[in-house]
């Protein structure tokens, strides 16, 4: 395994982090505690979980598992969590005000069986609650020990930079982490997001890395999925709805590649995703999301696995998003670069 600071903070974390949306509902207790386990026993530190992740059964999963677990073991784990979405019926049980985030930061304490978490995100930009709000909770809570560093996650450009601004300005705990999704298969941030997190020293911790399951080759054109798999239990499902990308002739380019660069590596489909994902501009920690325990061993096999330029160029051109001319096309980026010329 290896290791990279949490954004510009101080802070250690594994390039492979444990995401935990299977908890609970894709993943029983005991499954969980096995992914656990054997997460910490590669050497992975960073567990990613968030409030919202079966109503709460996740954290209280992770924190059975931490506190059944001797001091050595629990010192190694990096704890991030999120607060934003409903976790009640009430107009005041989602966003990101400082009634509605206070409530949901001790709740998620609670469940997970903890005085303080390592990382903190706001699940989603809330259009109601002014940023200024959201940013001095999260300071004041930064202050009050519970939690140590702040993140974002599903911010768009704009939404991280006013983010930054406002808590440099405001001398409030400034975010060290944005978690976007990010995949061969979604590439867009790179246009805005990416250029705007590195400007500002922001660490990406990308979610869905195997776009969903197609990355893995698990899915064919010309075959509905079935079965015990996520489209296969609902083709329709979020953004990798089987429907949706089937019909994106792209989306075959892109899986022919990385089966290509898998058969000639010896290594597996998913493990080359990770690869190319894990050594992207920016990227902290890529965070998997298993159902089994089967699914991880192979996903961590990708710890320590560096592509070659020419296989990273091979699939850079095949899932070439194809931004438009302006602005972030070629004649748009190149009004932006300048080189140095005359002078003496």
């Amino acid at each position: 395994m290896e290791y990279r600071t949490l954004g510009r903070s101080g802070c250690s974390v594994s390039t492979l982090a444990l995401g935990t949306m299977t908890f609970g509902t894709e993943a029983d207790e005991a499954g969980a505690h096995a992914q656990l386990d054997r997460f910490v026993e590669v050497g992975g530190t960073l567990v990613d979980t968030a409030d919202v992740y079966s109503r709460g059964v996740s954290e209280e999963i992770i924190g059975r598992w931490y506190a059944s677990r001797p001091a050595d073991v629990r010192d190694r784990i990096v704890l991030a969590t999120k607060g934003r979405f409903p976790m009640g019926d009430a107009p005041n049980d989602a966003g990101l005000s400082r009634r509605h985030l206070d409530r949901a930061l001790d709740a998620s304490l609670r469940r997970l069986g903890v005085e303080a978490v390592d990382l903190y995100q706001v699940h989603a930009w809330d259009p109601l609650t002014p940023i200024d709000e959201t940013l001095r909770f999260l300071d004041d809570a930064v202050r009050k020990g519970k939690i140590h560093y702040v993140g974002l996650s599903n911010f768009t450009g704009w939404q991280l930079q006013k983010a930054v601004d406002i808590a440099d300005f405001r001398a409030l705990s400034r975010p060290v982490t944005l978690q976007p999704q990010y995949n061969l298969l979604a590439r867009e941030i790179e246009w805005e997001i990416i250029p705007a997190c590195a400007s500002e020293g922001l660490g990406l911790l990308p979610w869905s890395p195997l776009g969903g399951g197609w990355l893995t080759g698990k899915y064919r054109r010309d075959e509905r999925p079935v079965g015990a798999t996520r489209l296969g239990e609902n083709p329709e499902r979020g953004v990798e709805a089987y429907d949706r990308r089937v019909k994106v002739e792209r989306t075959w380019a892109v899986i022919d590649e990385v089966r290509a660069v898998a058969d000639e590596r010896g290594v597996s489909m998913a493990q080359v995703a990770l690869a190319w994902l894990v050594d992207r501009p920016t990227v902290t920690s890529v965070i998997l999301g298993a159902r089994t325990l089967e699914q991880l061993d192979d996903n961590l096999g990708a710890a320590g696995l560096h592509l070659t330029e020419e296989e990273y160029a091979r699939l850079d051109k095949a899932s070439d998003s194809g931004a438009a001319d302006y602005p972030y096309g070629v004649p748009g980026t190149a009004q932006r670069g300048r080189k140095i010329e005359g002078g003496r």
